[in-house]
């Protein structure tokens, strides 16, 4: 009956965000996002916390504006995202622009595939969407949702441009004859990880336990590995960036490895510092003594085992 009544809940929702004007929808998102930052007392505590330790010269006051704001962007991601998906294919690239995507196509010209690492960082299932219309349709990565109605509604919107979504049993396969047939996967990166595969780099100069995944992928099929970033811009349109690729492993050796995740990391965290509103600070990153273990987790749990496992037998590279 939950699951029935969430899925309702979020029919309705659908339906009102795409007969109201943009700005009427940024608006609530705003005011859905800061609702939970007062209710949610939990994420606020480990968003402000995170914040405090990553930037340690802001004052507790500041980061706690900043977790406002993150908490109303992810409000505005939601409404925006059922906004964007009811727009015709030509309505939607009208809102974008793109920066550095001829490296993409540049990319696709080795005959490789091409890997897209990204983040839950500013709009990043907008990117998906709008990539297969510019440049070509991608593998999404992705766990599903505990319920069904909700998890067949996601999934409905990041294929309704010609993407495929991988859940993660069977991941590792199905990724790589994604790569094979010279397809593009996206993945994420910014999940704390356990198990076999995990790999510790900094982030925000603490320890972070990593995929190392994504390096083996690109070792394995010489695959370029690009970050790409989705930030909001002027004019309530969306901006998506490109960036050069990162140089792949040399060898299969640990510090190579732990190299070439550096190096991805370091991307993301570029991004993260320059727009710290646009991440999911909510998220417990780094688990350490005094990283608030035994607080809830940002995200549903998932069921069933995959190829790329981490936090308990969840996806390492996962939307």
């Amino acid at each position: 009956m939950r699951y029935r009544l969430e899925y309702f809940a979020l029919i309705v929702v659908r339906a009102a965000v795409r007969l109201l004007p943009w700005a009427i929808v940024r608006g609530a998102g705003t005011l859905l996002g800061l609702t939970f930052y007062g209710l949610d007392g939990a994420h606020r505590r480990i968003a402000v916390g995170n914040l405090e330790r990553a930037f340690p010269a802001r004052t507790r006051r500041e980061c706690r504006t900043i977790a406002q704001s993150v908490f109303a962007h992810f409000g505005r991601v939601l409404l925006e995202l059922l906004k964007f998906s009811a727009l015709t294919r030509e309505g939607m690239l009208a809102l974008v622009e793109f920066e550095g995507d001829e490296r993409a196509r540049q990319a696709y010209l080795q005959r490789r595939g091409v890997i897209f690492l990204t983040g839950h960082f500013g709009f990043w299932e907008l990117n998906g969407i709008v990539h297969a219309l510019r440049i070509a349709p991608i593998g999404v990565l992705a766990r599903s949702l505990d319920n069904p109605y909700l998890n067949q509604a996601l999934e409905g919107l990041r294929r309704s441009t010609g993407n495929t979504v991988i859940y993660r049993r069977g991941a590792l396969r199905r990724i790589m004859r994604e790569l094979q047939a010279n397809r593009g996967v996206a993945l994420l990166i910014d999940q704390h990880v356990i198990g076999p595969e995990a790999i510790s780099v900094d982030f925000f100069e603490r320890p972070a336990a990593t995929t190392s995944s994504l390096a083996m992928l690109a070792l394995r099929t010489g695959a370029p590995v690009i970050p790409v970033f989705a930030i909001p811009i002027a004019g309530g349109r969306y901006r998506m960036i490109y960036e050069p690729p990162v140089p792949p492993p040399e060898n299969d050796s640990l510090d190579a490895i732990r190299g070439f995740t550096q190096r991805c990391t370091d991307v993301l965290e570029m991004y993260v510092r320059r727009y710290p509103e646009l991440w999911l600070w909510m998220h417990r990153r780094w688990r350490d003594k005094d990283s608030g273990d035994g607080l809830p987790e940002m995200f549903p749990s998932a069921s069933g085992d995959g190829d790329l496992a981490g936090e308990n037998g969840e996806d390492a590279v996962e939307t």
